[in-house]
């Protein structure tokens, strides 16, 4: 039995980033997420000018991004961060 082989080439780089940025990124994955996955889907979007690929983000990740869109202590950012508690479990 034979591998599977990709058509697609693979190189690694080197990149330097905060310390803590990197512990948020692993912080925000899911188990079965590959960061390597996550930063070239980055790459991706920026280089097609897309803002955000809401399918590559956790239930977390979503749930930052609306309540950074209202106002602190508001309605909206105390269910938001009900939420994010309960997705925090």
């Amino acid at each position: 039995m034979t591998a599977r082989r990709s058509k697609t080439k693979f190189t690694q780089i080197h990149v330097s980033i905060p310390v803590r940025l990197l512990e948020d990124l692993d912080d925000s994955l899911a188990f079965n997420q590959s960061r390597s996955k996550v930063i070239a889907q980055l790459v991706k979007n920026h280089l097609d000018g897309a803002d955000i690929d809401i399918t590559m983000m956790t239930k977390k990740q979503v749930i930052i991004s609306l309540m950074n869109k209202v106002e602190y202590d508001s309605p909206e950012f105390v269910m938001l961060n009900s939420l994010l508690q309960i997705f925090s479990k």
